[in-house]
This record gives structure tokens, sequence and C-alpha cells, in this order.
């Protein structure tokens, strides 16, 4: 009888080990094909000043998007003041892609609606950079973005 315990012990002791070393192969496996993009942004305006917040006294000329997954999207939220003396309408470029096959997997978006701004009026605009779940071969990335005002 003790013997067949020792066997039983013994049993669950290798099917436990051989659990563990499939759990963490498996999860080094998941590691090893999750990919992961740090990047930064520039930010200029052109008539207009670009805030972090609605009193506009945080200006900015840069953001840190963070690192993001395949698939994923960050949305920030910035302020933009008519900072010229006429109602203006606003327009996004975004250029400069560092390595520039990147544009062909992340775009950057926009809730901005075309409403003209009167002088000193300040709007809040969520910027959202979405990653495309197929991007591959990019580790790093940077890009420009310019919002210019019209009117």
């Amino acid at each position: 009888m003790e013997r067949t315990n020792v066997i039983v012990k013994a049993s669950a002791v290798a099917l436990l080990c051989a659990l563990t070393i499939g759990i963490i192969g498996t999860a080094l496996a998941l590691r090893q094909n999750t990919k992961t993009v740090p990047n930064s942004a520039s930010i200029k305006g052109v008539n207009v000043g670009i805030y972090w917040d609605s009193a506009c006294t945080n200006q900015t000329s840069a953001v840190n998007w963070g690192i993001l997954e395949p698939g994923a999207n960050k949305t920030v939220k910035v302020y933009i003041r008519n900072e010229g003396n006429t109602p203006v309408t606003l327009s996004k470029t975004v250029q400069n892609w560092n390595p520039s096959t990147t544009s062909s997997y992340i775009t950057l978006n926009w809730n901005y609606t075309s409403q003209t701004m009167a002088v000193n009026q300040v709007i809040q605009v969520n910027l959202t950079l979405t990653v495309s779940s197929t991007i591959t071969g990019i580790a790093n990335f940077t890009f420009n973005v310019l919002i210019t005002s019209t009117g």
C-alpha cells in the first residue's frame, strides 16, 4: 500500500511538472509573438496654440503615445485655441513618417468637424492613433502632426 502511495505521489508530481513546463512554454511562445511599438510625435500649430488643458496654460509640442500593441488604438485629448485675429477652420497634416512604411500600418484621426473657430475660441480635439493588427517590420516610429488654421 505504501509503495502504491509513493507511485501515485510521484505520478502527480510528474504531471504537475509537465503542466507547469507546458504553461511556461506557451507563455514564452506568446511573448515571442507579441510586438510592441514605442513611438512619439511632434505636434505644431500654425496660428493656433495646442494645449493639454482647457485654460491653455500648458502648451504642448509633442505627444508621447506610449507603447502600442498591434490592433490597438490610443486617444489623446488636446485643446486648440485660435490665436489669430480672424475666425478660422482647421486642417491636419501628418508628415515625415519614420520609417516611411509606418503610414501603411498606422493612422492618426481626429474628431474635429470643420467648425469655424472664433478669435481666442478654444475647442477640445481628440487625436486617435490606430495601429493595424498586421503591422510588421516596425519597432519604433516617429511622425509630425501639423495643425493649420485657414480663414
